[in-house]
C-alpha cells in the first residue's frame, strides 16, 4: 500500500497555501500536486491509498473525494484520508513525518508486505513498480528512490551517498555544500515489518529519526535511480519555473501521454473561446476560458476570462479569475477567484534587490479572492493576502515589495 504524506504547511509558498495544503495547489492548467502522486499510484497497480493530512485539508478532501477519478473508489482498498485526532492519549497536530505515520499505524500495519511512503508535494511520474523490483532484488529492508540534481540546488534536498552497488552509505539533510550528485525523492519503499519496528521507539521524523539511523547503523538501505523528470515544487520560484516549463515547444514534463497520463477530478466546462482580437504566443489555457485579450508565456487554468485589449505575460493565472479590459499582469501568480479590474497593472516596475524579497524570485503574488480596482496598480514583488481589496489600496496603489495581511473574514473559507 501507500502512504501518501500530504499535510505540508507549505509556507515557502507564501499566500498560496494559506487556506490548503501543498498538495491541493493548482498545478500545470487543470491538476492539483496531488493529483501526480495519485497518478502513479493507479498506473503502478497500487490500490490501497492512505492520505495523512493536517494543515488547512478541506481543499484537499474535496478534491479527493471517493478517489474516483485514480479508480480508488473500492470495496476492499481504495483511498483513506486520514487527519490528526483526539484520543485520551493523543491531544495534538503531529510532531513530524514519522509520528503522523506512527499514530496511525494500526490502520497499516497487516495490510501488505510492503509500505510505499510518499510525499505528495512533489510533481514527477514514475512506475513504482520499478523501485519494487530494485528492492527485491537487492534484499533491502528500505529502498530510496533518488535523483540527479546540480550542485546548485543541493542545500534544497536530502543528498545521497551510494557504494557501486547502490546502498547508501550517507544521507546528507540540505547540506550546504557536498560532492553527493542524488538527491532523495521522498519516496521510500520499505518492509512493513521494518517500519513498524522503527515506528514503535516514538520517532518524529522519518528521515532524520528512522532512515539516517538505518544508514549510519550499516542496515540494508538501498538506492533506485530515477531517469525521469521529477520537481519539488515547495517554493514559490520552483512552483513557477515548473508551471512555466509547460508551454516550452519540448517541456520536460510530457501531460499529453496516452500511456501515462495524468488523472484529476475533472470539471464539466465549455470549451475555451477565443474572442476577434485575441491572441495566444506560448499558452496552456482550460476548458471554461474565454480570451478577448493577448496571453504570452503563461498558464491559465479553468474559466479564466481575459478582457479586452488586455496582457498576461509570464504569468500562472488559477481557475475563475476575470483580467478586466485594458488590464496587464506580468510575471505573476493569481490565485482562484480574484478579479483584476479594466486598466489595471500586476507586476508594476523593476525588480527590487532586497534580501528579504529573494524567496519571490521578481514575482508578484495575489492570493484567492483579491479584488484589484479599476485602473490600480500593483508593484512588483507585491504580495497581497487572501481577499484583499480596495480598502487595501493607497491612492489606488500597493507598493512594489509590500505585504498586503489576508483578511480575517476570509482566511480558513475554501
Amino acid at each position: 500500500m501507500a502512504l501518501v504524506l500530504s499535510g505540508g504547511g507549505g509556507e515557502r509558498l507564501g499566500v498560496l497555501t494559506a487556506e490548503r495544503a501543498v498538495s491541493a495547489v493548482p498545478f500545470g492548467g487543470k491538476y492539483r500536486i496531488i493529483d501526480f502522486a495519485l497518478s502513479n499510484c493507479c498506473h503502478s497497480g497500487v490500490e490501497r491509498v492512505a492520505l495523512l493530512t493536517q494543515h488547512a485539508p478541506t481543499s484537499l478532501h474535496d478534491h479527493i473525494g471517493s478517489g474516483r477519478a485514480w479508480d480508488l473508489d473500492r470495496r476492499d482498498g481504495g483511498v483513506q484520508l486520514l487527519q490528526p485526532y483526539l484520543t485520551r492519549e493523543h491531544a495534538a497536530w503531529y510532531r513530524g513525518t514519522a509520528d503522523a505515520l506512527a499514530r496511525n499505524w494500526d490502520m497499516f500495519a497487516n495490510r501488505s508486505s510492503h509500505c510505499l511512503v510518499l510525499s505528495g508535494d512533489h510533481v514527477y511520474k514514475m512506475d513504482y513498480r520499478s523501485l519494487l523490483q530494485t528492492h527485491m532484488q537487492s534484499g533491502a529492508l528500505v529502498t530510496l528512490a533518488v535523483t540527479p540534481v546540480g550542485p546548485d540546488q543541493a542545500w534544497r534536498f536530502g543528498m545521497v551517498e551510494v557504494d557501486r552497488d547502490g546502498r547508501v552509505r550517507e544521507l546528507e539533510e540540505k547540506p550546504q555544500t557536498t560532492n553527493a550528485r542524488l538527491a532523495s525523492m521522498g519516496i521510500y519503499l520499505f518492509d512493513t515489518q521494518v517500519l513498524g519496528t522503527a515506528l514503535a521507539a516514538g520517532p518524529v521524523h522519518l528521515v532524520l529519526d528512522v532512515l539516517k539511523p538505518m544508514i549510519d547503523a550499516g542496515e540494508r538501505v538501498f538506492a533506485h535511480e530515477h531517469p525521469g523528470y521529477w520537481e519539488d515544487v515547495g517554493t514559490l520560484g520552483s512552483f513557477y519555473h515548473a508551471n512555466l516549463e509547460l508551454v516550452a515547444a519540448e517541456p520536460r514534463l510530457i501531460l499529453n501521454d496516452g500511456r501515462w497520463p495524468i488523472l484529476t477530478r475533472d470539471e464539466e466546462r465549455p470549451p475555451v473561446k477565443l474572442l476577434p482580437g485575441s491572441s495566444l504566443d506560448g499558452a496552456l489555457v482550460a476548458n471554461g476560458g474565454r480570451i478577448a485579450g493577448r496571453v504570452r508565456n503563461s498558464v491559465l487554468f479553468p474559466g479564466v476570462v481575459v478582457g479586452e485589449g488586455a496582457e498576461i505575460v509570464d504569468s500562472v493565472i488559477m481557475q475563475d479569475v476575470v483580467i478586466g479590459a485594458g488590464a496587464r499582469v506580468d510575471r505573476a501568480i493569481i490565485d482562484k477567484y480574484s478579479r483584476v479590474g479594466a486598466n489595471a497593472v500586476v507586476g508594476e516596475g523593476e525588480r527590487l534587490d532586497h534580501p528579504e524579497l529573494a524567496w519571490l524570485e521578481g514575482l508578484t503574488l495575489v492570493g484567492k479572492d483579491c479584488t484589484v480596482p479599476d485602473g490600480a496598480r500593483v508593484g512588483r514583488q507585491a504580495v497581497l493576502g487572501v481577499g484583499a481589496g480596495p480598502a487595501d489600496f493607497t491612492e489606488q496603489r500597493i507598493a512594489a515589495g509590500s505585504h498586503v495581511r489576508d483578511r480575517l473574514a476570509h482566511v480558513g473559507l475554501e
